[in-house]
């Protein structure tokens, strides 16, 4: 597949005529190559997306509406090619690649009406002439940067707010899984959108991001990725006072009290721990387990964690490959380090290649148990299919060990006491919490964090806010 760039309503080649490969990260292969964005492509995607804002935002929000309902159906017809270039391109299992389609569509089934629902307020006036009203308005252009991990789901669920609200959108995805996105815009491109209300831009992230952040008619920059790039963007945004929303790196704590049931409570890691190899920013970090019933638990998991498969994406199994050998080589950094340390390696622990020394990166789902605080697995985000098992006494324990953290993206609890549920609840410092359920992130709720997991927030009623401004107006009325 040979992915080209999307500016005003044109697929076309980058200006310097530069591409990079993309390869299935599973066998290693080049599937496609994806255009190089250069600085006079940069220029004019930020511009024309700027140039397209104001006849973009005047248009009604039913008439928005049209053009993303458009788009949701065609996701939803083209699901299982867009299902299958996502495996190919990021390696997680097909079945994944196809919830992952569908997840994101819902985004776009869900910001098609809630555009036409945001409102304005009248407000009680202070002087007899004076009628006070205030409106909420699309602050402008907005640039997405979205991860590999789900490359439909995450710049989706940024776009579709962004474009319901009224803003224009220039979308840069991932280096290692363009052709998803490059896909979604041929969709796009086929529901009729207006030149230049959406954009496509690929390439090195450092140089587009610079950009991005220098265009003054780019007004505020959505980023999913890492905390430390996170904070460069943070930093950049002073020089234009762009609105920034961060969602950045997470460490979850997954919480097992004596009084949860068991069975729900290993599905639930399952669920939070293995999905897309454990390479998730919501996944499960570090599992807490009250010493009552440590070994009962983890002998449970270890039954259910040794039937997992793993391997090629295309072929049935439960767990793809590793994206890269960066993120293979931190996943047994985390895995040496404990086991030095003195954890015990329940099952697993072992990393692999696909084909020899030409293939793909594959580690086994893996349990360390015994871990303590000293480890680097219990402090940084793994960000691959290895669950390390605490052991706490106490439900304050518990709260001080999970809260132990920089990060404050997505905690998990078991418990069936309904008491305890809402004290979870309020001494967990995360954005996003799942009491007795291992999935949690739904189109109709607030997804993002707090801490150095960033800020603002996407999805819901919430979601639709980061794109839009408040204008207040008083006018003066003969009385």
């Amino acid at each position: 597949m040979e992915g080209k760039l999307y500016i005003d309503g044109a697929f076309r080649d980058s200006q310097n005529k530069e591409s990079f490969e993309v390869r299935n990260p599973y066998t290693m292969e080049v599937i496609g190559r994806q255009a190089s964005a250069g600085e006079g492509d940069l220029k004019a995607a930020f511009d024309g997306a700027t140039e397209a804002f104001d006849s973009w935002k005047r248009l009604t929000a039913y008439e928005r509406a049209e053009y993303l309902r458009k788009l949701d159906q065609l996701m939803k017809s083209h699901e299982k090619e867009l299902a299958r270039i996502i495996t190919e391109e990021n390696g997680k299992p097909l079945a994944e690649a196809l919830g992952e389609v569908r997840y994101a569509a819902s985004y776009v089934t869900w910001y098609a009406e809630e555009g036409i629902r945001v409102v304005g307020e009248m407000l009680p006036e202070h002087l007899p002439h004076l009628r006070l009203k205030v409106n909420r308005v699309p602050i402008g252009p907005a640039g997405i940067i979205t991860p590999w991990n789900f490359p439909l789901a995450m710049f989706v669920r940024k776009m579709a707010p962004a474009l319901a609200a009224g803003c224009t959108v220039v979308v840069k995805p991932a280096g290692a899984t363009p052709l998803t996105a490059v896909k979604l815009f041929e969709l796009i491109h086929e529901a009729g959108f207006p030149k230049g209300v959406c954009q496509l831009v690929t390439g090195e992230s450092r140089s587009i991001g610079k950009a991005m952040m220098a265009h003054k008619g780019i007004k505020k920059v959505s980023f999913t990725g890492s905390t430390e790039v996170g904070k460069d963007l943070l930093r950049a945004s002073g020089e234009t006072l762009k609105k920034l929303s961060l969602e950045l790196g997470g460490h979850a704590p997954f919480i097992v009290f004596e009084d949860a049931d068991l069975n729900k409570a290993v599905q639930g890691a399952m669920e939070s721990k293995f999905r897309n190899c454990g390479q998730v920013c919501i996944a499960t970090n570090r599992v807490l387990v009250q010493r009552s019933v440590y070994e009962e638990f983890t002998a449970v998991l270890e039954k259910e964690v040794r039937r997992l498969t793993f391997g090629d994406g295309l072929s049935g199994v439960d767990m793809g490959p590793i994206i890269n050998e960066a993120g293979y080589l931190k996943i047994t950094e985390h895995v040496e380090d404990a086991l030095k340390k003195g954890a015990r390696l329940v099952t697993g622990g072992k990393g692999m290649r696909s084909k020899g020394e030409s293939g793909g990166f594959l580690f086994q789902p893996t349990i360390l148990a015994d871990v303590t605080e000293e480890m680097k697995i219990t402090r940084e985000e793994t960000f691959g299919p290895v669950l390390p098992i605490m052991v706490f006494d106490t439900e304050e324990q518990a709260y001080e060990m999970a809260n132990s953290t920089p990060y404050g993206l997505a905690a998990y609890a078991y418990s069936r006491d309904l008491s305890r549920s809402y004290r979870i609840t309020e001494s967990l410092d995360f954005g996003i919490i799942g009491i007795n359920s291992g999935r949690i992130s739904a189109a109709q709720a607030p997804f993002g964090g707090m801490k150095e997991s960033g800020f603002g927030r996407e999805g819901g009623t919430y979601g639709i806010e980061d794109y839009l401004v408040l204008k207040y107006t008083a006018v003066a009325i003969d009385v």
